[in-house]
């Protein structure tokens, strides 16, 4: 099993994408990138510990791809917007690759060059691509968050629809079971 650690805005909204993906075996909420240790959501909210809202994926190589995994962080969130996804504003919410190895780099660089290259995005892709330093796991009521409350206002009108998105555009990479 290998890592990945993404910031795509709200964690809320990154863990239902990947939650059921063929080969991911966990997706943990956390933050990452910040200057304190152990760090609450309520602080992490304030911006002023300089956490960004990630995942951390657990994955199996042999069933997906860290490209796979890239592919599908470049498409379910906008990378053109600096410290925003949609209504949700700040440097927490930032578009963030953190690194395990040089590999991951090397593959997360060049994605993002071969997409601002393409111009699949009228705007410059201003994702972070850093190496992952410390992890840090978000408190329990935030993990699984849109598969313990679908009717919660948020997931109702913010993540079923890009979960439902993802899910007519990515149908082959999901679990069967």
């Amino acid at each position: 099993m290998k890592q990945a650690t993404f910031g795509s805005g709200c964690f809320w909204c990154t863990e239902a994408v990947f939650q059921d993906v063929e080969g991911i075996e966990s997706v943990v909420s956390g933050y990452s990138g910040g200057h304190i240790k152990n760090p609450a959501y309520r602080e992490v909210c304030s911006g002023r510990t300089g956490h960004a809202e990630v995942v951390q994926i657990t994955y199996d190589p042999a069933v997906i791809s860290y490209d796979e995994l890239l592919e599908i962080f470049w498409k379910t969130h906008d990378p053109t917007t600096l410290n925003r996804q949609g209504a949700d504003v700040g440097t927490q919410y930032r578009s963030v690759v953190y690194y395990h190895d040089e590999e991951q780099k090397q593959l997360a660089e060049a994605y993002k060059q071969k997409l601002n290259e393409s111009g699949a995005f009228t705007n410059p892709i201003v994702t972070e691509i850093s190496p992952l330093d410390t992890f840090y796991p978000a408190e329990d009521y935030h993990q699984n968050y849109y598969k313990n409350n679908p009717e919660q206002g948020y997931c109702s009108f913010v993540i079923r629809p890009k979960v439902d998105k993802f899910k007519q555009v990515f149908s082959k990479k999901l679990k069967t079971n």
